[in-house]
Formats: C-alpha cells, sequence, structure tokens
C-alpha cells in the first residue's frame, strides 16, 4: 500500500465504474427483449372472459380474490386504430392544463390520457406522451372503479356497463362530470369525477338503495395492462406492479416475477395505494378508507396476457332507503417528483412518495435531487445545477480532502527515506514493514489518507446518476450547444469527428462524445500530476486508466460525464494547490514531457 496508494484507488474505482456499467447499462441492454403473444380470436359478447376472475354474478369466496368479468371485446385485441377504438364507444372529454383524453361511459373506464408537458422525443414536433389506451387495441392500458356483488344485488356497475352523463360532459379542473346507472334491483349509482390541475382524479361512487330488500355490495377498483413496455431498465430502477398496502408496506413487483408467480396477495388492509409504474409514469388507485379491502397483483393468460394490481373492499350492506358514498382516487400521469409529495401531504396518501423509486440510499439521492433542483430554480439550467453542485459538494468535503492531499504530499516528501528503507530490509518484509510504520508515525503520514476524496466520490457519483436516471425533471433537460437532454448520452461521436463529417458512425461502434473525450482528458491530467509508478505493470495501467473510463462513460447520461470532468477540474486545481503551498513538486509538466521524449535504448 505504501509503495503507490494510487494504484489500489485506480483499481477499486475501476472494479466500481465496471460494476455499474454491467449493472445499469449492459444487462438492462439484454433485458430489453420484446416479447410476443398469440392473441385468439374475439369471442362473443356473452363469454366469459375472466378479467381477473369471476362472473359478476358470483359472491367472491374471499375479498379480492375475483374482479368481475369483462367484455368480449377485452379478449383479444381488435385490429383497429385507436381513433377507431375510441370512436366505438361514448365518452366524456377531459381537458385539463396537464392531460387531455376522455373517459369510456362504458365501464367509466379511464382509457384514453395523454400527458400535455410531455413529449417522445426532444424534438419540437414530436407527439405528446400517450399513457392509457382502450382495452381494444394490442396496448391496452386503463384504470377501472366498479362494484360487485351477490345475485340479489342485480347487475351492478363493471366493465360493460354503459353509464349516463348527468349535464357537463368535458371534464375539467372547474367542472367536475356526473354519471350515473339504475340497476334491476333499485340500485342507484351516482359517480362524480373531478380532476386537479395536473394528474389527480377524485371519483365519489353514491349508492343509493331504492328497492324493498337488503342488499350486499363490494367497491373494487384495477389497473389493467395488457403489454409491458419494450424499453424497461429492470436493473435500475422498478417498472411494473407497485403498491403500499396493509402491514406489507411497500411491494415492487416486476413483470419477469408476476408472470413466473402469477398472483402476489398481501394482507388485508385500511389505508394505502397500488398501481403500474413505468420510469417516469405511473397509473394509481388509492382506495376509500370507509371499508378495508384486499390488494392482489396478478398476471392472467387466460386467451389475453395482462397484469394487473386490484382491490376488493368488504361487504357493504345497505338496507332499503338507505345510502352510502365511496371515494377513490386515481393518479395518472408523471411522476414529479413536488406533485407526488404534494399529493402524499394534501391527500394523506401513505408513503406515496415511493411511487418514484429512490432506491436503497435514498438518503443520498432525495437531498442531492433537492440541491440540484434548488440551484436549477436560481440558474434555470440543471446543467448548470449540477456544476454548482459539484462545487458546493467540493466545498463541504474540502477540510477532509485537504487532509488527504496533504497527506499525499508528505508521502512524496518521505520518498527517499522509504526507498533507503526498501534497500535496507529487501530480504526482511517484516524489518522493512516495521520500519515504514515508524516512519509514518514520525512524519505523522496516514498512508490510505490519499483514498478518502476518491471514496467520498463514489456515493456522490451513485447519487447523482440515479437522480438523472430515475427523475422525469431531468428528463429532456439540456445543457448549452449539442447537450438537448442531460438524461442522454452525448448525442456526438469521436467517429464522424463530433458531427463535422456527414454519416452516422455504425451501431458497432462504441459512443464517444466530445463531454466523454473532456472526462478522460482531466482523468488523465490528474492521474499525470503524480509520478509515474515504478512498477512498470502499475504504470501501463495508470496510461490505459483513462482511456478505458472514457469509452465506458461515453455511454453514460450526459449530466454525469459533465459532473465528472468538472469533478477532476476541480480536484487537478486543489491538488496542485495543495501539493505547491506544501513544497512538493507537481509532475504533471514532467510527465507530460516524458510521453514526447525519446527512451533511451537499454543497456547491453
Amino acid at each position: 500500500m505504501e509503495n503507490n496508494r494510487n494504484f489500489f484507488i485506480t483499481i477499486a474505482l475501476s472494479v466500481l465504474i465496471l460494476t455499474l456499467w454491467q449493472v445499469f447499462y449492459m444487462n438492462p441492454r439484454i433485458e430489453k427483449q420484446r416479447e410476443t403473444t398469440k392473441i385468439e380470436a374475439a369471442r362473443d359478447q356473452d363469454k366469459k372472459t375472466a378479467e381477473g376472475a369471476a362472473p359478476n354474478t358470483a359472491t367472491p369466496a374471499q375479498p379480492g380474490a375475483a374482479i368481475p368479468n369483462a367484455p368480449g371485446v377485452d379478449s383479444a385485441a381488435a385490429a383497429i386504430g385507436r381513433d377507431q377504438a375510441l370512436a366505438a364507444t361514448g365518452r366524456v372529454k377531459i381537458d385539463t392544463p396537464s392531460l387531455e383524453g376522455s373517459i369510456n361511459l362504458t365501464g367509466a373506464r379511464l382509457d384514453d390520457l395523454r400527458l400535455k408537458h410531455y413529449t417522445e422525443t426532444v424534438d419540437k414536433d414530436s407527439p405528446a406522451i400517450v399513457l392509457l389506451n382502450p382495452s381494444a387495441l394490442k396496448d391496452g392500458y386503463f384504470a377501472e372503479i366498479g362494484f360487485s356483488g351477490s345475485p340479489d344485488a342485480g347487475k351492478l356497475p363493471g366493465p360493460d356497463t354503459v353509464w349516463t352523463v348527468d349535464g357537463n360532459s368535458t371534464l375539467t379542473p372547474t367542472t367536475p362530470v356526473t354519471l350515473t346507472y339504475t340497476n334491476d334491483k333499485g340500485l342507484t349509482f351516482k359517480r362524480t369525477v373531478s380532476v386537479d390541475q395536473e394528474y389527480m382524479f377524485t371519483v365519489d361512487d353514491t349508492v343509493t338503495n331504492t328497492g324493498s330488500a337488503p342488499v350486499s355490495l363490494a367497491n373494487y377498483g384495477r389497473v389493467t395492462r395488457y403489454e409491458k413496455p419494450d424499453d424497461r431498465s429492470t436493473y435500475v430502477l422498478h417498472e411494473g406492479l407497485i403498491g403500499v398496502t396493509g402491514s406489507e408496506g411497500l411491494e415492487e413487483i416486476k413483470y419477469a416475477k408476476i408472470e413466473k408467480d402469477k398472483q402476489v396477495t398481501p394482507g388485508k388492509s385500511s389505508d394505502g395505494w397500488l398501481g403500474i409504474t413505468d420510469k417516469y409514469w405511473a397509473v394509481a388507485l388509492v382506495p376509500s378508507e370507509k371499508q378495508p379491502f384486499q390488494p392482489r397483483y396478478g398476471f392472467f393468460d387466460d386467451g389475453r396476457t395482462r397484469y394487473q394490481s386490484d382491490y376488493l373492499s368488504d361487504q357493504i350492506a345497505l338496507a332499503p332507503g338507505q345510502s352510502t358514498t365511496l371515494q377513490t382516487l386515481v393518479f395518472a400521469g408523471a411522476k414529479e417528483v413536488s406533485t407526488v409529495n404534494a399529493y402524499e401531504k394534501d391527500h394523506h396518501i401513505r408513503q406515496f412518495d415511493l411511487l418514484i423509486d429512490w432506491g436503497w440510499f435514498y438518503f443520498i439521492t432525495k437531498p442531492m435531487f433537492w440541491l440540484i433542483d434548488t440551484l436549477y430554480k436560481f440558474f434555470g439550467n440543471f446543467g448548470l445545477a449540477i456544476i454548482a453542485t459539484t462545487v458546493l459538494v467540493k466545498a463541504a468535503f474540502f477540510p477532509l480532502a485537504n487532509k488527504s492531499y496533504k497527506s499525499m504530499a508528505n508521502m512524496k516528501k518521505v520518498q527517499p527515506k522509504m526507498v533507503e528503507i526498501r534497500e535496507k530490509y529487501a530480504d526482511d518484509k517484516m524489518a522493512q514493514q516495521k520500519a515504514m510504520m515508524e516512519l509514518y508515525k514520525t512524519e505523522k503520514i496516514n498512508p490510505i489518507a490519499g483514498c478518502w476524496p476518491v471514496a467520498l466520490q463514489i456515493p456522490v457519483f451513485f447519487a447523482l446518476y440515479k437522480v438523472l436516471y430515475i427523475t422525469i425533471e431531468m428528463r429532456h433537460a439540456p445543457f448549452f450547444g449539442w447537450i438537448h437532454d442531460l438524461a442522454a448520452p452525448d448525442p456526438t461521436s469521436v467517429f464522424n469527428l463530433f458531427g463535422l463529417l456527414p454519416f452516422a458512425p455504425p451501431a458497432f461502434l462504441p459512443h464517444l462524445g466530445v463531454w466523454a473525450v473532456i472526462m478522460g482528458f482531466t482523468m488523465f491530467l490528474q492521474m499525470r500530476m503524480n509520478p509515474a509508478p515504478p512498477d512498470p505493470t502499475q504504470a501501463m495501467i495508470f496510461n490505459w486508466m483513462p482511456v478505458v473510463f472514457t469509452f465506458m462513460m461515453g455511454s453514460f447520461p450526459a449530466g454525469l460525464v459533465i459532473y465528472w470532468a468538472w469533478n477532476n477540474t476541480l480536484s487537478i486545481t486543489q491538488q496542485g494547490i495543495i501539493m505547491k503551498r506544501q513544497g512538493v513538486k507537481i509532475e504533471l509538466w514532467d510527465n507530460l514531457a516524458n510521453l514526447f521524449r525519446k527512451k533511451p535504448s537499454p543497456a547491453k
């Protein structure tokens, strides 16, 4: 260790970066394999399709074990376009500052939703993100709230129930929509749907028993998706079924796991939420707290594969003339940090912030995001916020880094004494080690102090990577020049001279942009500030390490590469100042000159 602590620092950092490269980049690529399924022919309207379970007329053997059947159109994806699917049923228009779409009057489903503020790419003409689709489409994805009960309750609102619009037919933040339905047993259902400025729908269901006999019924809700997304990054963050219910707390179930297990049924709950999440978007239900409910996560392949998070409440008894009201919240939109946190606070939703996957190191990741977001509000640019964050982190750890660099400088001062000890005790390693320890004690040197600056960068590096990858605020966030998305790799390439040559580099070539080259150059300069390792193997590693890192970092988010390059620049400046104050020679210029100096011929 005393020979060259930088060698071990480099090896440790190399292992870290290689691990991150494999886990966060290569493995997700391997996982991105689109799975195709054979879709059966459409069945008749009256044929059982069991979307989640048993027929509507059956009483569930266990709360949550069965969700009413869906209409025949759900049994197979129809070969029609989205506009045709939307026109096939009556609809209530949705128009808010953040959302546009419609509610399907058949089933009162939320199955048509687009996000006004988010587009598929950074191009100005790129279409808006489509979050929800009708079940008649191959990529159907919807949220539905209904009722289940025994035969004496009559036909209850479910997937094939056609609701009637009462009055206003456009849902806006200032104009709620009221839907009504009355069944053959005298049960009247009045559903009031309202929406806020962002992504939260409030569904108030009032059920009145106008019949002559008591009835029992249960409230259910489900988020159903027919196809899993192709661009999943399963090793970086959670995408799939998710919820916080009961004593189990957070449940994160990936698509592959639910395909294997078929069903996951946590314990009964009286609060919480559940749904399906993507990297940047999510659809989640918050059941009414009036009745305990049974949550469930499932995968069904009975004719048409689908993934579903659902719940079924305990039975509600209604005497003649009695009524009850249940309120269900439906979140459908972008996982904006401030919006999600506000919903958790304002609606008292337990741990709703976990809808965003902050990871195991959330205690570092969340403060990191807060710092970058706060600086963004000041600078108006996330790239500048990242640069400012790097400066603040450097300043926070300056005292420790200062001591580390001083210790490294002192190590250089005593290099002649260390060489003398090695030569004196060349044949006695124990005596050599003892003499070295005495030297460290006398000169007040900590031989491992040089590891601390690098060790401190590891959690910051990880936290910044996580923030760049999971937070929608970083999506499509521009910097300056050619960087239009800090969460994506640098779009330039060294193989076409960074866009100067009029051709796109072949896909098999590694991605290597301008900022990766800058990062590699700053790393090269930082390593050249120290004396060249005496061991040829170590010297070779030091020579090639910046090149290896440059190619590895080329495919990382541009914001992360910018951070690393700026961090290297600050480290070079800091180390140079400390070495000069300690009277230690800065080896940078000599090392650079040696690269071009003709090597002497070996003696015969």
